[in-house]
């Protein structure tokens, strides 16, 4: 006969040991996520320095296989905006609203000045001279942070109607046009400083991700519903932004200022369908990427594949790897520019928007599968460093290593 002193024991310890599962599975699911997106990504900035110089969605001169190529890592940034909201979301299982509030605030203005100080100049061109500067994704994240670490004080279903106000009503201001530097910088990429030998670009407005960033904490909140009833959340929202995603676009009235059209060929005209605008991201780009990105969420829940554990490492060190692979990139190609030309003076210079980031020769670019081949050799470089800097920031209990 069976102790029952020992079975309420058992069951007592079941109890425990299956939230603390639960939490680990979830937790995992989001960094697997986003470190499929931070390969994914990876691929589109070793075309930017080794494909052929051109427009990858201009449907006049681009190949299928370019434009999706392209296409494939519109994903990234709206995934990088949500994730960051529903990680803040998750940090307050052992951060206080004002703890997070503060963290958010620094670990902001870290990013901002990261874009503009070292990733700019030292990491991305390697030159300090800011002749060209564009400014893009850690800024407008940065700002995003800065923006939900005020936000985080009101309660979350007023801060993710915030969010979808933004998503679903910037196209609104669409028809607006100025050349108000303050413009540029909430709603319509557009230089924002311009002096001889000097110019100042502002690639990623802040409005639209924002709004994606605090979409992104209130949906940090399933995180503390059972399984079952958050998978099924996360497949029915995926589904219905995916169906409105076809569904608004097809009327082709609202939701992105591009309007798709017929095209010479059937496959051009689907290209030209999902050609939506990412400067600043539209509705419709917004529910094309985001609704897959829920169904991935959604399928990678319970269990990460043992393909997918290198992403899970990746995942938890996500700007170490963007820092350091985009370093990595520029040194190859460095590298190849000495071998093929003997000379490396283009690498260091960007005059101009045309040559960004590097100053591109006569006869530069790889063939796409070489574009290919040169991104898997990126990120197989790479992943023992961040393998190292995971394990690193696993045994540490440094809070400085938390903004890297």
């Amino acid at each position: 006969m069976r102790n029952p002193h020992r079975l309420d024991k058992l069951r007592a310890m079941s109890a425990v040991a299956e939230p603390v599962a639960v939490q680990r599975a979830r937790l995992e699911s989001v960094d697997v996520v986003r470190g499929v997106i931070m390969v994914i990504m990876a691929l589109d900035h070793t075309r930017d320095f080794f494909g052929h110089p051109g427009s990858p969605t201009n449907l006049a001169t681009a190949s299928v296989a370019l434009f999706f190529t392209r296409w494939i890592t519109n994903i990234c940034a709206p995934v990088f905006f949500l994730l960051a909201g529903v990680g803040a979301s998750l940090s307050l299982r052992k951060r206080s609203k004002r703890e997070l509030s503060r963290f958010l605030f620094t670990r902001g203005l870290w990013l901002v000045l990261l874009e503009l100080v070292l990733f700019r100049c030292f990491v991305l061109q390697f030159n300090f001279d800011y002749h060209t500067t564009i400014i893009s994704v850690l800024w407008a994240l940065g700002w995003a942070m800065i923006v939900l670490s005020a936000l985080v004080y009101l309660r979350t279903s007023a801060i993710t109607a915030f969010g979808l106000l933004l998503i679903v009503g910037h196209n609104l201001l669409d028809k607006i046009q100025s050349s108000n530097p303050l413009w540029s910088i909430l709603h319509s990429p557009n230089i924002i400083f311009s002096r001889p030998g000097y110019t100042v670009f502002l690639a990623y407005p802040l409005i639209p991700w924002i709004g994606v960033t605090a979409a992104g904490y209130g949906l940090g909140q399933i995180y503390t519903w059972p399984s079952a009833r958050r998978r099924i959340f996360l497949l029915r929202l995926g589904l219905c932004l995916t169906a409105g995603f076809i569904i608004l676009r097809a009327i082709n009235i609202y939701g992105d200022p591009s309007r798709w059209s017929t095209q010479p060929t059937t496959t051009y005209t689907v290209l030209s369908f999902l050609n939506t605008t990412k400067y600043p991201p539209s509705l419709l780009f917004l529910l094309m990427t985001l609704g897959p990105t829920l169904l991935l969420l959604w399928g990678l829940d319970e269990h990460t594949p043992t393909l997918l554990r290198p992403a899970l490492i990746i995942g938890k060190v996500p700007l170490f790897f963007y820092l350091l692979h985009f370093f990595f990139i520029h040194v190859l190609a460095l590298i190849v520019s000495y071998i093929r030309f003997s000379q490396v003076q283009g690498m260091f210079h960007s005059p101009d928007l045309a040559n960004f980031p590097i100053t591109f020769l006569p006869g530069w670019g790889f063939t796409l599968p070489l574009v290919y081949l040169t991104w898997a050799l990126v990120v197989i470089a790479v992943y023992p460093f961040c393998r190292c800097y995971a394990a690193l920031k696993q045994r540490s209990n440094n809070p400085w290593l938390s903004y890297l």
